[in-house]
C-alpha cells in the first residue's frame, strides 16, 4: 500500500495521501482547520490532533493510533512539560503510515464551530417540580427522644401541610449537620410534593436546573433559576462523538463493529455535558452541587448513549427502543455531577427514529391546540417531522445525512466564523455576493474586506450551500435535474469546466469556494429525504397541501425559508405560513425543567402519535426520486412561483437525477 485513506472530523474531509505524509500537511491540501502559528516547526503546541481508534464501515477502513509514525523527541518534550495532551500527536510531526481517522479538538481549530442553540425567550408556566420550605424544628429532648428526621416531618405537617413524604439515605446523610449549623432552622427542597431530596442550614430562597439538548452535533446548555424561571446561563459545545463518525447510523455502526465503542461514546457525551453544566455554573457563580434537577431531550441514539444503553438494536429494522417512556433518575446514575440527589429527567421518545427531542419540539409548539394543519420538521443529519393538529397526530425521520451541515461538500464546513452563510448570484450579470459569519457586510460592500480581517472567508456552511444551488437554479446555471449547465459558460468566467461537468466559482480567493457537480448532488439527495419524509406523512394524513410549516433545530433556524423552498427541502406553502421555531427541542427541555405539569402532558401526547416509518414504507422511495427534482419532478409550487420566477420543470428529471437512496442518519 502505498497511500492511506485520512478522514477528518469533525470536519468530515477526507482524502488519500502517501505513505509518510505528515497529518498537518494532508490536513492544509484538505483545507481542514488546524491552527500552527509557528508554521509546523512543533514550537507552538497548537496543532494537536489524536488518532481515533477503531474500525468505521462508512469509510471502509480500520483506525488506529499505530497508523501513524512513533512520537518524535520534540512531542516527548512537549509531554513532559505539559504542552501535549495525553493520547494527543502534534499533526507537523506526525506521519501517516495506514488508513487513520483523525479528530481535530476544539483547541486545535483556527475557526471554532458556532453553536447556534441560543435559548429562546417564551412564557412559561412557572410550576418546577422542587419546591423550597423554611422551617423550624424542635430540638432534642432527653424528655421526648425523637430523631432529627422524625422532628423535621413533624415540622413540615405542622408548618406546611405536608404528609407522607419520603426520604432516602443522601438526605439523611445531610441532615444532623443542616440541623445543628442552621440552629435548628433549615430549608428543604422537596420533589413532587412528596420527597424531600436536600436539606440546608438556614433560609434559601434560590434553587437550580439545567434544561439539555443533547444533539449529535451540538449539546446545549441553559442553566435556569427554578424560582423564577430565568436563564441564567448557558453554554454550548460540539458533540465529541462526531469523531465517531459524523452522522448518528455511522456512529451505530462503530458501536457494532468495536467492543468498546459504545462505553465509548457515552464516556465522551457525559464528560462534556457535565462539563457545560460546570461552565454555566460558573458563569452564573454558583456551584455545581447547588443543581437540585436536570432535564434531557435528544434523538434516540444519543438518549440510549446517554443513559449507557447499547443504540445497536436502533441500526437494523424494526429500530426497537430499549424504553420508549420517559426516564426519571439520579443525574449520579448517568456520571452527571450535581447535588447527590439530584435528579435527571429524559422526555420520552416517540419511535426509533424519533426521539425525546421531538418530544420537546412537540411541547415547545403544542399542535394538537390548533385547528390548523401544521409540518413541523426538526432539521439536522436527521430530519424528524411531525405532521397534524388537534384531531390527529403523524411523526416519521428521514435520512438527510450531514450536508446540510456543511459536511461531504467540497469547501464545506460546519458553521464558524468566516463560513459564507448567505448568497446571492445576479441572474442578469452571475456575479455573486455573500455574507460570512461574524460579519455584518455583504461583500459587494464597502469595508467587507476590512471587517472580516486575516481571518477571511474560510468555508460554505450549510445555509450558504442551500442559498447557493437554489440562487444558481433560479440563474439559470443550474438545471431543474441538479445538472450544472455550461450554456452561459461564454457570459462568465465563473463557470468553468471540470472533466464532464461544470463548476461555479463562489468565491476567489484563498481559499477558493466552488460549488461542484458533487456537491449539488449531495444537497439533492438530502433534500429529497427531507422532502420525501414530509410528503409521505401527507399521503399518511390524506391532504395535498399543510397550513403552516415551522423549521426547528439550529438549523432550520438560519436557513432562509424562501431558498430552502426553492431548492424543494419543504412541500409547496404561502411563504408568510413558514417560519422558524427557534431551538424547540431545548425550548421543550426547559419547559419540562420548569412546568412539572408539561411532563404528564407530553408523556400522555407521545403515546398517541401515528409513527410512520419511512425505511419500511413503500411510498417513500417514489417520493424521494421525484424530490431530486428542483423544487420537485412532479408537484407544482403556486406558492413559491407568487414570490418568485421559476424555470419551466423537467418532466424528465425523475429518471435522470435520481440517486441512491441514502442509509438512515441522524441528528
Amino acid at each position: 500500500m502505498s497511500e492511506a485513506l485520512v478522514v477528518f472530523s469533525p470536519s468530515g474531509k477526507r482524502g488519500r495521501f502517501a505513505l509518510g505524509t505528515p497529518v498537518l500537511q494532508a490536513a492544509r491540501e484538505l483545507g481542514v482547520d488546524i491552527d500552527s502559528i509557528c508554521g509546523g516547526r512543533a514550537r507552538c503546541g497548537r496543532c494537536q490532533v489524536e488518532a481515533v481508534e477503531g474500525s468505521f464501515a462508512r469509510e471502509h477502513i480500520v483506525s488506529s493510533p499505530d497508523h501513524l509514525s512513533e512520537m518524535s523527541e520534540t512531542e516527548h518534550y512537549c509531554l513532559q512539560r505539559g504542552r501535549l495532551e495525553a493520547g494527543n500527536r502534534l499533526s507537523c510531526q506526525a506521519k501517516i503510515l495506514g488508513d487513520v481517522r483523525i479528530d481535530v479538538p476544539a483547541g486545535s481549530q483556527v475557526h471554532q464551530q458556532v453553536v447556534r442553540k441560543d435559548y429562546e425567550a417564551r412564557d412559561i408556566e412557572l410550576d418546577p417540580v422542587i419546591h423550597l420550605y423554611f422551617v423550624e424544628v424542635g430540638q432534642p429532648d432527653m424528655h421526648a427522644a425523637t430523631g432529627d428526621l422524625q422532628r423535621l416531618l413533624r415540622a413540615l405537617r405542622n408548618q406546611w401541610g405536608l404528609t407522607g413524604l419520603s426520604w432516602d439515605l443522601v438526605l439523611l446523610q445531610e441532615l444532623q449537620e443542616a440541623l445543628r449549623k442552621g440552629k435548628w432552622q433549615v430549608t428543604v427542597a422537596i420533589r413532587h410534593q412528596h420527597q424531600i431530596i436536600a436539606v440546608w442550614p438556614g433560609f434559601r430562597d434560590r434553587i437550580y436546573g439545567a434544561a439539555i439538548d443533547v444533539g449529535s452535533t451540538t449539546i446545549a446548555v441553559n442553566l435556569c433559576d427554578l424560582g423564577s424561571g430565568e436563564v441564567l446561563a448557558s453554554a454550548g459545545v460540539m458533540n465529541p462523538q462526531i469523531r465517531f463518525g459524523e452522522d448518528l447510523m455511522s456512529r451505530v455502526s462503530y458501536a457494532m463493529l468495536n467492543p468498546e465503542g459504545a462505553g465509548q461514546m457515552t464516556a465522551a457525551v457525559r464528560t462534556a455535558v457535565s462539563k457545560l453544566i460546570a461552565d454555566t455554573a460558573k458563569q452564573a457563580d454558583i456551584a455545581a452541587e447547588e443543581i437540585l434537577e436536570i432535564t434531557l431531550v435528544g434523538n434516540p441514539v444519543m438518549h440510549h448513549l446517554m443513559l449507557g444503553l447499547d443504540p445497536t438494536p436502533l441500526g437494523t429494522a424494526p429500530f426497537a427502543l430499549a424504553t420508549d417512556h420517559a426516564v426519571d433518575i439520579r443525574a449520579s446514575e448517568i456520571g452527571i455531577e450535581l447535588h447527590p440527589n439530584a435528579r435527571a429527567y429524559l422526555l420520552p421518545c416517540i419511535a426509533g427514529h424519533v426521539g425525546a427531542d421531538t418530544a420537546g419540539v412537540m411541547l415547545a409548539e403544542i399542535p394538537w391546540e390548533r385547528e390548523e394543519i401544521s409540518l413541523i420538521i426538526d432539521v439536522g443529519t436527521n430530519a424528524e417531522i411531525v405532521l397534524g393538529n388537534r384531531d390527529r397526530l403523524l411523526a416519521a425521520s428521514s435520512p438527510t445525512g450531514p450536508a446540510f451541515e456543511g459536511a461531504q461538500i467540497s469547501g464545506g464546513q460546519r458553521a464558524a466564523p468566516g463560513a459564507i452563510e448567505r448568497v446571492r448570484i445576479d441572474p442578469a450579470t452571475l456575479e455573486p455576493r455573500f455574507r460570512v459569519i461574524g460579519c455584518e457586510f455583504w461583500s459587494d460592500q464597502p469595508g467587507f474586506h476590512e471587517a472580516i480581517g486575516e481571518q477571511g472567508v474560510t468555508g460554505i456552511c450549510g445555509s450558504g450551500i442551500i442559498e447557493a444551488i437554489a440562487c444558481l437554479f433560479l440563474a439559470g446555471l443550474i438545471r431543474p435535474d441538479g445538472s450544472i449547465s455550461g450554456d452561459a459558460a461564454s457570459r462568465s468566467a465563473r463557470l468553468q469546466a471540470t472533466d464532464r461537468t461544470f463548476s461555479y466559482l463562489l468565491h476567489d480567493g484563498e481559499p477558493g469556494i466552488v460549488i461542484e457537480q458533487g456537491d449539488v448532488r449531495a444537497i439533492q439527495l438530502a433534500k429529497a429525504a427531507l422532502y420525501a419524509g414530509a410528503r409521505l406523512l401527507m399521503d399518511h394524513m390524506g391532504i395535498d397541501r399543510v397550513d403552516r410549516i415551522r423549521l426547528a433545530g439550529a438549523f432550520g433556524s438560519h436557513i432562509d425559508v424562501k431558498y430552502a423552498m426553492v431548492l424543494g427541502m419543504i412541500p409547496d406553502c404561502d411563504l408568510d405560513r413558514v417560519s422558524s421555531a427557534g431551538n424547540a427541542a431545548g425550548t421543550g427541555a426547559r419547559i419540562a425543567l420548569l412546568n412539572r405539569a408539561s411532563r404528564a402532558a407530553i408523556e400522555t401526547r407521545v403515546r398517541m402519535i401515528e409513527k410512520i416509518e419511512t425505511a419500511v414504507d413503500p411510498g417513500f422511495q417514489q417520493h424521494f426520486v421525484d424530490a431530486m427534482g428542483i423544487p420537485h419532478s412532479t408537484q407544482p409550487c403556486p406558492s413559491l412561483a407568487k414570490v418568485v420566477d421559476l424555470p419551466e420543470p423537467d418532466r424528465s428529471v425523475a429518471g435522470r437525477a435520481g440517486g441512491r437512496r441514502q442509509r438512515r442518519a441522524k441528528p
